[in-house]
């Protein structure tokens, strides 16, 4: 049988699969999208339509992005609010976010946002769209079509705001929405994007920002909205202590109690960030099954903390990297958040409690599990989808590693994927975008943040 896309020659295949299996010499040849065969040095090789070369690489699934706002990169590194804690970080930028948006904005702020991850080894993103400004169009399919032009797996969440500041709550007035509009436009979106094949591209999720910006009536009934969809659920929770204490002085609980009392403490759900859970949440999170987007840069940008990652998987969430918004993170690449993972599991933990192994299982599986996607995406094995990243290691930031190719691939560099495959096709080539439309779609991603900017 004839493969469309064989990528040979590997130094290493990690596979991730049910037995971890690395393969020395290793293969991966994808057919129809899906994984038809992997092979070690002495596997025989299909015959192939298409050949990548893998030659002295590491060779991984594709990387998992669980947690991004990919409208923020319109104010990457925004002087006015460097140093700022996360409340006043958003206070500020709220209405100049409110003020900007429109269709072409959040096409272009997808699409370089996207092809900066899929230059990263990401192969599958999670966005959380929470801003729908009166007349601002259809921004949540603005940026699916972004994705669908560039090739790259996408998991949209139909965000939402309703509690403005005149309710309690943080964003402004014009920032949040009606909340029976948002529940008919969670399911219109839900019934005009959500693909459940195997192996599809696009994925809806319902997403209420956050306990500060949605009534807790809104909370249930998107709960309630999503089982009767079948769709999943996601929100940010326990980011900081500013969400301790305002979930405290309104609800007179504890964020993880809110999170219960409205109906998300369950297996549809994952959070974002989860850095404050004392150690019985930990527990009620892990029996649960409730998912955690690990976002270490953004924690680390905005003070909130290191969050207690080893606990949390060893409870039994499932965890996932995020690389949140690009004004908070400001760079939204994978890696780098795999190895931040890596060294701040050491730092919390120990020094043996997070090797990079178990930072490449966060990236791929933990991720697919937040995803609800287990067995279908961040594995190389027979019918899972053809999402693979290539990794070179050679220059002098490697050199002197030869014997452990995945630690050397996390703990030197930096590197960025040298190719990155989502569903058999590549989207990016000897570390370039495929796609010749870059350079264009950055002179007009500058022309929007200027004008959003100044």
């Amino acid at each position: 049988m004839t493969c469309d896309l064989l990528i040979d020659g590997a130094w290493l295949v990690a596979t991730m699969d049910d037995q971890d299996r690395e393969l020395s010499g290793g293969w991966v040849a994808i057919t129809d999208g899906v994984i038809s065969a992997v092979g070690g040095s002495t596997d025989e090789r299909p015959d192939h339509n298409r050949r990548l070369s893998a030659r002295d690489c590491l060779v991984t699934p594709g990387l998992i992005n669980t947690h991004h706002h990919l409208y923020q990169n319109l104010t990457r590194a925004f002087p006015p609010m460097t140093g700022a804690p996360l409340f006043g970080w958003l206070q500020t930028l709220y209405p100049r976010w409110t003020a900007m948006l429109d269709e072409e904005a959040v096409f272009l702020a997808a699409w370089v946002g996207l092809a900066e991850l899929a230059l990263s080894g990401c192969t599958t993103s999670s966005d959380h769209h929470y801003l729908h400004p009166a007349g601002a169009g259809d921004l949540l399919s603005a940026e699916i079509r972004a994705a669908l032009d560039l090739g790259v797996r996408f998991h949209p969440t139909y965000g939402s705001m309703s509690l403005s500041k005149k309710d309690g709550g943080l964003p402004p007035d014009d920032a949040v929405a009606d909340e029976d509009h948002i529940l008919a436009e969670s399911q219109r979106q839900v019934e005009r994007w959500h693909d459940r094949s195997w192996g599809a591209m696009t994925r809806v999720a319902l997403a209420p920002c956050s306990p500060f910006s949605v009534s807790t009536e809104l909370m249930r009934q998107s709960a309630e909205l999503a089982e009767r969809l079948d769709v999943r659920l996601h929100t940010h929770l326990a980011e900081n202590a500013e969400d301790d204490e305002f979930s405290l002085a309104r609800f007179g609980m504890r964020p993880v109690d809110y999170f219960d009392s409205v109906g998300w403490l369950g297996d549809r759900a994952w959070a974002a960030h989860v850095v404050r859970p004392d150690s019985a949440e930990v527990a009620r999170l892990g029996r649960a099954g409730v998912g955690v987007a690990h976002c270490p840069s953004s924690n680390m940008i905005l003070g909130s903390g290191i969050a207690p990652v080893v606990d949390l998987r060893a409870a039994g969430c499932p965890v996932g990297l995020g690389c949140d918004g690009s004004s908070s993170a400001d760079s939204a690449s994978l890696w780098q958040e795999a190895r931040l993972a890596m060294l701040q599991g050491k730092l919390r933990s120990g020094p043996a409690a997070m090797s990079a192994r178990d930072a490449l299982d966060i990236a791929t599986r933990g991720g697919a599990a937040c995803l609800g996607r287990s067995g279908e995406l961040g594995r190389l094995q027979v019918g899972s989808v053809g999402d693979v990243a290539v990794w070179s290691l050679d220059g002098p930031q490697f050199a002197g590693v030869v014997i452990d190719p995945i630690e050397g691939w996390l703990r030197c560099g930096p590197v960025g994927a040298r190719h990155t495959v989502v569903g058999g096709r590549p989207v990016v080539v000897d570390h370039c975008l495929v796609d010749p439309r870059l350079d264009t779609m950055l002179n007009d991603h500058r022309r929007i943040a200027r004008r959003v900017q100044t």
